[in-house]
């Protein structure tokens, strides 16, 4: 059975749920697409605040269909490149999205999975989750973002020994690292991711989708870009209606009503 990504909300959040149970919720060109028009379709949604991915059952997401990997092997090589763009262009359509998107880990985030966890803004896990760069043990090599996320975010040793060596990690070591926000109990993931969207949701969107610009901006800037393009965000947001509302309700001592 082909692999789908099923879509509830709960408020204003939007819960993407990888499911493919009889592959452990294995990721295939159906769930990139889908992803994309979910995505492309919550951003023209101003209901929708945030966005959380996770997987149903207790697997977060065993990366890619090893099966279906080897049927493509019999293909020509365009058949694997063009799966691996349609990763590829949902990673950068989680990255580019002016949302907060929550990965919420239950089980297992290998290969392509761990790089879908590492695509998104937050990553909250179960504390028995285990994150693993599996590419290397079946002699291949890392997609979805997974290289360029943890060259930036650990020392290069610990990135090599991930990607080479395919070395298993435990959620609590990454929350040492930084790299997963919050740890709950196993079973609470999703309730978690919840909990921290809805600390999200109450905040102004244009001032969240200026922060992530922010962020994405800054590893190619430059100081001097990085402060011009600080000052021109402070500016817009300044002037927007939220800008007005969030100083107003500072001042009188009273929650904030973002639109």
């Amino acid at each position: 059975m082909a692999g789908a990504l099923k879509t509830t909300s709960e408020g204003r959040t939007l819960i993407l749920t990888l499911s493919n149970p009889d592959f452990k919720n294995a990721l295939g060109p159906e769930i990139y697409a889908a992803g994309i028009e979910a995505f492309n379709s919550a951003e023209n949604n101003p209901e929708i605040r945030s966005v959380i991915i996770t997987g149903e059952g207790s697997t977060f997401c065993a990366g890619g269909n090893l099966q279906r990997l080897q049927a493509n092997r019999r293909e020509a090589s365009a058949v694997q490149a063009e799966s691996i763009e349609g990763l590829h262009n949902w990673i950068e359509a989680i990255r580019t999205y002016p949302k907060p998107v929550i990965a919420a880990v239950e089980g297992a985030a290998a290969g392509a999975g761990f790089s879908l966890a590492l695509a998104c803004d937050f990553v909250v896990a179960a504390e028995n989750a285990v994150f693993v760069m599996s590419y290397s043990t079946v002699a291949l090599s890392p997609d979805g973002g997974g290289s360029w996320s943890l060259a930036r975010a650990l020392p290069r040793a610990l990135t090599s020994e991930l990607l080479m060596c395919g070395e298993r990690i435990s959620a609590q070591r990454l929350h040492d690292l930084g790299l997963v926000n919050r740890v709950c109990a196993a079973g609470n993931a999703l309730t978690a991711a919840l909990q921290l969207s809805e600390q999200l949701n109450a905040r102004a969107p244009n001032a969240l989708a200026s922060i992530k610009e922010l962020i994405n901006e800054s590893p190619a800037s430059t100081l001097s870009q990085q402060l011009a393009s600080e000052r021109d965000h402070f500016v817009l947001n300044l002037h927007h209606a939220n800008g007005a509302e969030g100083i107003e309700a500072f001042l009188q001592k009273r929650t904030p009503q973002y639109r």
